[in-house]
């Protein structure tokens, strides 16, 4: 609830004249609604009591009128602040959520659905609209205007004073009850919508998975159920609104029919009041009851607003966490998130943030792996280590069966997860010293699938720049990965478009890509997830010299599938069923790693029989 009214009031708080200009504009619109009685009761009584003529209440319908339009415009003034003031809390929260998101740590950026990030960040923001742009302005009319009648009414007749005195809080009793409830509907009318944008987005994006394996259908039924469930929790708070309306229609009804029955009694029964003050009485309390219904009307609205403007807190809030809640295997972290979000963030960043710690990641560190301890959730697959020296430049690759936790190592030592206990050092001091930012100006992940984003080749390479870069630079490092040859034969060179994914490209024109945004930031750390896997033996040569030209300048670590590209590593890791059992050039773990020469004779005898 904290977060609740922080945000609320953070919004508020920047809006402290929208807000005066609303209580001026409603204190005016009370007086115009009151005079407006006056007149129109004053007009009446000498028409029809007096029986004046009409050229003797010419001058009065005329002031009737120049105070109806009065009101009439301040009633549009009303609704343009309060339209502006939803505009400006939206384009407010909706900057604080994609402020959030590149700003937050790597795992918790990871976390959760896209298509839920997009629906909250666009739907959940949208809907937060009522609440400024109707809930306030009635607030602040029912704050002012009913008080204003109420004195009025008081003065002009004390037992109808004391009728609305004794109805009116039975209207703001139900609205709370209802708000509660409307509340409670609305969070879970969201949360369906985030599950709905996912489950539609993952959807679209593996469609063509989903053909091969023949689970479209049943992926339609599953969105079909979430649609449902979406359609079932609006209704729900259809239900209530309307639930709302009937009953607010009830109470003002009922307690009119009493203030007319007691002023009807006054003047024709007991004849205690003139003609005048009772019209005029008549007059006034619809607009008292009016006012007060559509302030609970707006409450309504603004009580489902505050469900939306729940889960863009609650985005906030997981997106500021450090923590990731993890269930997935080892490879629950693709490259979808990993190279894309780092060098998104970098794109767009005005100045390069500094490390917090002393620690210089301009040359390639040492890297200690001391004790690592990690489990993605409670008795399930746990990576342990013991101390390992990795030395600057070293080319590093880590090696073992499939599951065996060669990926979860990796994430580890890049600092995507962290650890249950024990410590990655870098040069000499823990990496959770380090700011995160500043750690990836220096690191490179190069996965299997690489994202390629719709744009030109030259734009998709300058996502890796850390700062302004020329043309030519871009191009350099095109040709340093290799790329030089499938430019050449295209029209448009490096301004070529390039589809979305990555569309139109082959596994080892993407890769090459990579490589070059690596090229063009010049890590001191590289991360490699076997990026030649499935290639073709020319494109993976063509790869691998290129790799050896940026090590050159690099720590760099291999996540390794086919042992043979990585003979020649200064350091092998062996992994087994989470355990990193042992390190050492390939020689001396073929002489005192049984498992490891087991892996190396089996793959031999696989490329001999191929």
């Amino acid at each position: 609830m904290k977060r609740k009214s922080s945000l609320v009031s953070q919004q508020m708080s920047s809006q402290r004249k929208n807000m005066a200009l609303l209580a001026i504009i409603s204190l005016a619109l009370g007086i115009t609604i009151v005079s407006q009685a006056g007149l129109l009761a004053e007009a009446v009584q000498r028409i029809f009591v007096e029986k004046a003529s009409f050229s003797s209440v010419y001058l009065l319908l005329g002031i009737l009128l120049a105070v109806m339009a009065v009101r009439t415009l301040l009633s549009y003034g009303n609704g343009k602040v309060g339209l502006h003031m939803a505009a400006t809390a939206k384009t407010n929260m909706r900057a604080a959520v994609l402020q959030k998101l590149t700003h937050a740590s790597m795992p918790s950026t990871l976390l959760g659905q896209t298509g839920g990030k997009v629906s909250i960040a666009l739907d959940a923001v949208d809907e937060a609209d009522s609440y400024f742009s109707q809930y306030m302005p009635r607030m602040m009319e029912a704050a002012i205007i009913p008080i204003l009648i109420l004195v009025v009414t008081f003065i002009q007749h004390a037992n109808t004073g004391f009728i609305l005195l004794f109805t009116a809080p039975f209207i703001p009793l139900f609205m709370i009850l209802v708000g509660m409830k409307t509340k409670n509907k609305s969070e879970e009318k969201y949360a369906q919508l985030a599950e709905f944008s996912g489950t539609f987005l993952d959807s679209l994006q593996g469609l063509v998975t989903l053909k091969i394996f023949g689970r479209a259908h049943r992926q339609q039924q599953k969105i079909e159920r979430s649609s449902l469930s979406y359609r079932d929790a609006t209704m729900g708070i259809l239900k209530i609104a309307f639930t709302n309306t009937f009953m607010l229609e009830s109470i003002v009804m009922l307690s009119i029919g009493i203030v007319a029955l007691e002023l009807a009694i006054q003047l024709l029964v007991f004849k205690s009041m003139t003609f005048h003050t009772a019209f005029l009485v008549l007059l006034l309390v619809p607009e008292f009851y009016s006012l007060l219904k559509n302030t609970g009307t707006a409450f309504h609205s603004g009580r489902t607003s505050m469900g939306a403007v729940r889960k863009v807190e609650q985005m906030l809030e997981e997106t500021s966490g450090e923590s990731m809640n993890a269930n997935d295997n080892e490879g629950a972290l693709t490259s979808d998130g990993i190279d894309v979000i780092d060098n998104m963030d970098r794109v767009d960043r005005v100045s390069k943030l500094e490390l917090t710690h002393s620690g210089d990641l301009s040359l390639p560190p040492s890297i200690v792996i001391d004790h690592l301890r990690f489990q993605y959730a409670p008795d399930s697959f746990e990576l342990k280590t013991g101390r390992i020296q990795l030395s600057p430049g070293e080319h590093i690759a880590i090696v073992g069966k499939s599951g065996s936790g060669k990926t979860t190592l990796l994430h580890l030592i890049a600092g995507l997860l962290k650890p249950a206990s024990g410590t990655v050092l870098v040069n000499e001091s823990p990496l959770s010293q380090y700011e995160e930012t500043a750690w990836f100006e220096h690191v490179s992940y190069i996965t299997q699938h690489p994202y390629i984003f719709a744009g030109t080749f030259s734009e998709n390479i300058a996502i890796g720049a850390r700062g302004s870069i020329s043309k030519a630079e871009i191009e350099r490092a095109g040709e340093e990965a290799g790329l030089a040859a499938l430019i050449a034969q295209l029209d448009h060179g490096f301004d070529t478009f390039v589809g979305e994914g990555g569309r139109g490209l082959s596994g080892g024109e993407k890769q090459r890509l990579a490589l070059a945004r690596a090229f063009l930031k010049r890590p001191a750390i590289i991360l490699f997830d076997e990026p030649t896997v499935g290639l073709d033996l020319h494109t993976e040569r063509v790869l691998q010299s290129s790799i050896a030209k940026l090590a050159k300048t690099a720590t760099m670590i291999t996540v390794a599938h086919r042992l043979y590209t990585i003979q020649q590593a200064d350091k092998i890791l062996f992994m087994d069923n989470g355990v990193l059992v042992d390190s050492g050039r390939h020689d001396e773990l073929l002489e005192r790693l049984p498992q490891y020469a087991e892996m190396v004779d089996v793959e031999r005898k696989g490329r001999v029989s191929s």
